[in-house]
């Protein structure tokens, strides 16, 4: 596969397979001080919907690096990715992140320390809401 941006794709991302429609790939690029994660969608793929918990600070910093991406918050219409925009998501925030049905997307996933913090996974986004999610 092509390298989409400066940063290396990874392999295919098996562990958390489960938790997304489609393939995607990881590169952990830090695991020291701050978690920094390169996540690649191939065209349609996204995460289940899931929320970032911490006792205090926590959260997640989406830095879109290339492709065409879609964000969406529980309760707000989807909004489009493209590269050099930066997403912020508070801890507590019901979320998903994945790309357009026909374009490649990255960004890189920026885990920001927090006390306790962990990811609780939750329902798919169904095709009928990605589609919607996409005409918005």
């Amino acid at each position: 596969m092509k390298e989409l941006s400066v940063f290396p794709t990874g392999v295919k991302n098996d562990a958390f397979a489960k938790y997304f429609i489609g393939q995607s790939y990881l590169k952990m690029l830090s695991t020291e001080q701050v978690g920094i994660g390169n996540v690649t969608f191939e065209p349609g793929c996204r995460n289940n919907w899931h929320i970032h918990h911490a006792d205090k600070n926590g959260g997640q910093i989406l830095l879109v690096t290339a492709g065409e991406g879609l964000y969406q918050e529980w309760g707000k219409p989807a909004v489009k990715l493209k590269p050099g925009d930066v997403v912020h998501i508070p801890s507590g925030v019901k979320h998903w992140h994945g790309a357009s049905s026909d374009k490649w997307f990255q960004h890189l996933a920026i885990e920001v320390p927090g006390d306790n913090c962990h990811t609780e996974w939750l329902e798919q986004v169904s095709d009928d809401d990605y589609k919607k999610s996409e005409e918005e």
